[in-house]
């Protein structure tokens, strides 16, 4: 009787877990406030803050992974975020994130990606398939971009987070 009721929790536990999608999830800013003076400038003191503000919204949220680009600016804006929960920051090419290999790595996952006000706009564009989003205002530091995969189902949406 013990061996039948084993099978009988063995076949239902593995039907249930072949039956559940799993959910991707991606959550995507802008680099926070920067010196507007050099090629590659680092965050300026509201930058920093911004940065340790995305940290403290990012706190009771279990993230996978972040990844950045390497500039200054975005691995600055990511820093407190990865550091707080203790992941090591992933530097990517923009054009080149969203790839076979990036989706299966982050599948059923939850990711933080950093980038700039042209790239990220385009990245949720490519994620979701279709032209949703435009570039970010250059004054504009405050968006967040959430992304859910399940199956063939795709959500995205935009917030504003001060």
């Amino acid at each position: 009787m013990k061996k039948i009721l084993l099978l009988f929790v063995f076949v239902f536990s593995s039907l249930v877990s072949c039956t559940q999608e799993e959910t991707t999830t991606y959550y995507l800013i802008r680099h926070a406030e920067k010196n507007l003076t050099k090629k590659n400038p680092n965050l300026i003191e509201e930058g920093i803050k911004r940065a340790n503000n995305w940290a403290t919204y990012f706190k009771d949220i279990p993230l996978d992974a972040v990844y950045t680009t390497n500039f200054n600016r975005t691995k600055q804006t990511a820093a407190p975020t990865a550091t707080h929960k203790g992941l090591k920051p992933i530097i990517y090419k923009p054009n080149k994130l969203y790839t076979t290999t990036f989706k299966k790595r982050t599948k059923g996952k939850t990711t933080l990606i950093v980038g700039h006000s042209n790239t990220i706009p385009f990245l949720v564009n490519k994620i979701i398939g279709e032209n949703k989003y435009d570039e970010i205002d250059e004054s504009n530091y405050a968006n967040l971009y959430i992304i859910h995969i399940s199956g063939d189902k795709i959500t995205a949406s935009l917030q504003q987070i001060n």
